[in-house]
């Protein structure tokens, strides 16, 4: 019997080149982006971990930390390690996200989990644009590893083999909560929004 929890598994392998470097400890109004995206993974799941490219990339955590078990095939690693270890827990569905996100629902995690149906995806919409780094799977390892050995490296063609449904997706207070930040200039921006009253 496994648990009905979705476990949080946090993707935080980008390099960061365009901030910098290192994305996930890049500081907003105080905190790291990894921090940020912790605290949120933290209200939502009893079960969290980090996934990296490489173990040097993080100063030890007490949060389980899974590394690519191959280099260069990006995002999807993340989705694979995140099945290998959702399933060593008993888990049934995952919830990946990026460090990158400081600005999800709050009601992310429940709505997806409520709205996934039969499909093995659940992926939010907004302003148009699917949003596969914070989507709900429910763990299909044997699929995911034979996408990937057939070459497959776009998580968003995978929730298109496996069965996704889309979840529209409002913006929140006239901004959309899906902004990721990839640079110095959305930094600023987010740091500005965050200092709004």
């Amino acid at each position: 019997m496994t648990d009905a929890t979705p476990t949080i598994v946090i993707a935080a392998g980008g390099e960061g080149r365009r901030m910098g470097g290192s994305k996930p400890a890049q500081i907003l109004a105080g905190k790291s982006l990894l921090d940020h995206a912790l605290h949120w993974a933290g209200k939502h799941s009893d079960l969290i971990a980090i996934a990296v490219r490489d173990s040097d990339q993080l100063e030890h955590t007490s949060i389980p930390i899974l590394v690519d078990a191959a280099a260069g095939l990006g995002p999807i690693s993340a989705l694979k390690s995140a099945f290998s270890f959702a399933e060593k827990h008993d888990r049934d569905q995952v919830l990946l996200i990026g460090c990158d996100l400081p600005f999800l629902p709050s009601d992310l995690a429940e709505r997806l989990a409520r709205e996934i149906g039969s499909q093995c995806c659940a992926m939010p919409v907004s302003n148009g644009r699917d949003h596969p780094m914070t989507a709900l799977w429910r763990v299909e390892r044997t699929a995911l590893e034979a996408f990937v050995a057939a070459g497959g490296r776009s998580i968003w063609r995978f929730a298109e083999s496996v069965g996704v449904k889309r979840i529209d997706w409002a913006p929140e207070q006239g901004t959309d909560p899906f902004t990721n930040i990839n640079d110095l200039e959305t930094l600023a921006r987010a740091e500005g929004r965050l200092r709004q009253p």
